[in-house]
C-alpha cells in the first residue's frame, strides 16, 4: 500500500512538538540570577509547558552572556535564582554554547507569569508540598 504524498508547511520549523504551540508560555527580558549570594543582572528568554506525564511544570531558556558570570562559574553547572520582574525560582545554570550563554532551567512554579490555570495544572505531583 503506498502512503499519499504530504506536502511541508511553509511555516514548519522541523522541530517535533508534542504539545500544543499556544500551550508554551514564556518571558523575554531582564532577570536577576543569585548564583552564591553573588547578584548578577542579565537578560534572558525564557519558556516553560505544564507535562502531563510527570505532573510538573517545565520552564527553561538562555541567559545573555555575562562576563561576571562566566568568570565565577568557568562554564561549570551551578544552582541560581532567577529574579524576574514577574517572579521568582530556584533553577539550574548549565551548557554554556557558543555565545557564552548559559542554559537556564527549573521545575515547578517560573519565575514568569503564565496563562490561566486549567484542571491539569492544579494537579500536584505526589510528594510535593
Amino acid at each position: 500500500m503506498t502512503r499519499p504524498a504530504v506536502t511541508p508547511d511553509p511555516g514548519d520549523t522541523g522541530t517535533d512538538h508534542h504539545h500544543d504551540d499556544h500551550e508554551d508560555e514564556g518571558y523575554r527580558g531582564p532577570a536577576t540570577l543569585d548564583v552564591d549570594g553573588t547578584e548578577y543582572a542579565v537578560e534572558v528568554q525564557l519558556l516553560g509547558h505544564f507535562q502531563p506525564l510527570d505532573g510538573w511544570y517545565h520552564w527553561y531558556g538562555r541567559v545573555s552572556a555575562h562576563a561576571g558570570l562566566d568568570a565565577a562559574l568557568g562554564g561549570k553547572k551551578a544552582a541560581a535564582r532567577i529574579t524576574t520582574p514577574q517572579g521568582a525560582a530556584d533553577g539550574e545554570l548549565s551548557d554554556v554554547d557558543p555565545w557564552g550563554r548559559y542554559r537556564v532551567a527549573g521545575t515547578s512554579t517560573p519565575p514568569f507569569s503564565v496563562g490561566a490555570p486549567t484542571d491539569a495544572d492544579a494537579h500536584t505531583p505526589a510528594g510535593a508540598a
